[in-house]
C-alpha cells in the first residue's frame, strides 16, 4: 500500500509539473516590452476659458538601445476609457502637442459640455517586437483655469482648525519664477517673530500640485525651539486658493504631525 501511495504521488507531481509548463504566464511574455517615459509636461491642463485653443505638451522617450515600431497616444474622457488614438509617433525623443479641441472632437464631445474639474486621460500604447503593450506612463489632464501669477499671490486668509490657527498672511511670487511662491505671516498669526524663512511653495506648472521643502520660519516658538514647515498640496487656478498639508516640527521635539491649511484670497 505504501508503495502504491508513493507511486501515485510521483505520478501526480509529474502531472502538476507538466501542467505548469503548459500554463501561460499571467504577466504575459517577459523581457520584450519597451517601457517609454512621458516627461516634461508643460502645460498639463486644458484651459476651461479657452478650450478652442488650449493644449497640453509633453515629451516621449524610450530607453537607450531599444527600438519600437510606433507609440500610439490615446485619450479618454472622465472614467469612460475610450482610448481613442490621438497621435502616432515613430521617432524618439518626440515632443507631442494635443489640442483640447482635437481630443474632444475625436471623442465626440461638445466643447460647451466640458466643465472645470473634468479630467482627460492620456496613455501610451507601445508596439515593439510585434506586440502592443500599454505603458504605465500616463497623464491625467484636468480642465481648469490657466495659471496667473497675480492670482496666485497677494493677501490671503489662512485657516487651520487642526493647528488652531487663523489669520491673514502674504503670498509673493518670485520675480523670475512665477511658480515659486513665498509665504510670510504664518507665525505672526501666533504672535511669534518670523526671523527665518520665508516658507517657499513650488507649484508644478503642469499639474498645479504644490510641494514645500522643509524650512524653519521662526527661531523660537513658545520656548520649544525653531518651528519648521514642510508638505504638499494643490493650487486651484480658478479661485487662486490653496489646500495644503503641512508637517510641522518644533526644535528638538521633531514632527508634531500633519495639519491641513487652506489659503483663500482676501477680497
Amino acid at each position: 500500500m505504501q508503495n502504491i501511495k508513493k507511486t501515485s504521488l510521483i505520478v501526480i507531481l509529474i502531472m502538476i509539473i507538466s501542467g505548469c509548463d503548459k500554463l501561460p504566464d499571467p504577466a504575459g511574455r517577459r523581457g520584450i516590452a519597451v517601457v517609454p517615459a512621458l516627461t516634461d509636461v508643460n502645460p498639463g491642463i486644458f484651459d476651461s476659458k479657452d478650450l478652442e485653443n488650449s493644449y497640453i505638451e509633453f515629451k516621449i522617450t524610450i530607453p537607450e538601445g531599444t527600438m519600437v515600431e510606433k507609440i500610439s497616444v490615446v485619450g479618454s474622457y472622465q472614467d469612460n476609457y475610450e482610448r481613442i488614438v490621438l497621435k502616432e509617433v515613430t521617432t524618439f525623443p518626440a515632443t507631442v502637442k494635443i489640442l483640447s479641441s482635437d481630443i474632444a472632437q475625436k471623442l465626440g464631445i461638445q466643447l460647451n459640455t466640458i466643465k472645470n474639474g473634468d479630467v482627460f486621460t492620456v496613455e501610451l500604447l507601445t508596439l515593439a517586437n510585434g506586440i502592443t503593450t500599454r505603458s504605465i506612463a500616463s497623464l491625467f489632464v484636468p480642465v481648469a483655469c490657466a495659471y496667473r501669477s497675480d492670482l496666485a499671490a497677494g493677501s490671503y486668509h489662512s485657516l487651520s482648525p487642526d493647528w488652531n490657527s487663523e489669520g491673514n498672511i502674504t503670498l509673493t511670487a518670485d520675480a523670475s519664477d512665477p511658480y515659486k511662491i513665498y509665504v510670510r505671516g504664518l507665525e505672526e498669526i501666533e504672535g511669534l517673530v518670523e526671523d527665518l524663512g520665508p516658507l517657499v511653495m513650488y507649484i508644478n506648472p503642469g499639474t498645479f500640485n504644490v510641494t514645500v521643502p522643509n524650512e524653519a520660519v521662526a527661531s523660537d516658538a513658545w520656548g520649544y525651539g525653531a518651528i519648521s514647515y514642510s508638505g504638499n498640496g494643490v493650487y486651484s487656478s480658478c479661485e487662486g486658493s490653496y489646500i495644503m498639508n503641512f508637517d510641522i516640527s518644533l526644535g528638538a521635539y521633531g514632527s508634531q504631525g500633519t495639519y491641513k491649511f487652506t489659503f483663500t484670497r482676501n477680497p
